[in-house]
């Protein structure tokens, strides 16, 4: 446990690997996240995340965020496919210049679809390189690179899973978890989305919706990021013995890529 306040009762929030807690003083409960993005002003501004409250320095140099403690819960991967609230948070994301310059500031990180695929690669376990069918997939991705001009790179979330989405009692969504925020192309988040919880028949009317369908070359860019999302995913599952969460993922990347 870092140095802070003894008038707080901080309660450690499971799964947020050491980070995150909840924050009680008296009456008043808090969301508290030790080393988070200084991102997270701007969009608490933009109202995509819980209101900032506070910013403290730790005499041991962490620095604390406290947010707005909401009472609510995940979206759930249905749910991820019905709300339109997920289409408009991701469009005033994407299409906002202030948080693009913002990150920009910030020297946040600018990741091509070569650096994704560069991540998948990068100290590959060897039972993931033997699979033949992952490789397939990988190969095809490598081969087939989106051309995505850095210049209309955006602010992206970069990891908008059902379990990023928090829903309120007062029907209100939030996006949080910014940890992985980038500027990327924003098909990115889109192809995430989709790739996870969006049956392939339904893209075209997905992406109509977010109001891309005039981009170039878009669902080639969305099926593109889908499945490194997938494959990365994937990677992920096995490092930490997740197989069952594993297979899973194959089991989707196989309903998208069929070889």
């Amino acid at each position: 446990m870092f140095k802070f306040d003894n008038s707080w009762n901080l309660q450690p929030i499971k799964g947020d690997t050491g980070k995150a807690y909840k924050g009680i003083r008296d009456s008043e409960s808090v969301f508290i996240k030790r080393n988070s993005t200084p991102f997270l002003a701007a969009l608490s501004r933009e109202g995509l995340t819980p209101k900032l409250l506070w910013t403290k320095r730790t005499s041991d140099g962490d620095v604390l965020t406290a947010q707005e403690w909401l009472d609510g819960r995940q979206l759930t991967p249905e749910e991820m496919s019905k709300s339109g609230e997920v289409i408009r948070i991701l469009q005033h994301l994407h299409q906002s210049d202030s948080l693009k310059s913002m990150l920009q500031r910030m020297d946040g990180r600018e990741k091509s679809a070569f650096d994704f695929l560069s991540d998948y690669a990068l100290d590959l376990p060897d039972d993931l390189k033997k699979n033949l069918y992952l490789m397939r997939v990988f190969r095809y991705l490598e081969d087939h690179l989106p051309s995505f001009h850095p210049v209309y790179y955006t602010a992206c979330h970069g990891d908008p899973m059902h379990n990023n989405w928090l829903l309120s009692t007062e029907d209100t969504v939030f996006l949080v978890d910014w940890d992985y925020s980038v500027l990327a192309d924003p098909a990115l988040d889109i192809g995430t989305i989709l790739g996870q919880y969006i049956d392939i028949k339904y893209w075209d009317y997905w992406v109509a919706e977010y109001g891309a369908t005039g981009e170039e070359n878009i669902m080639d860019r969305v099926y593109w990021y889908a499945g490194i999302n997938l494959l990365l995913q994937i990677k992920r599952s096995y490092l930490h013995y997740e197989r069952e969460q594993m297979n899973a993922y194959i089991a989707q990347l196989k309903k998208i890529y069929k070889y």
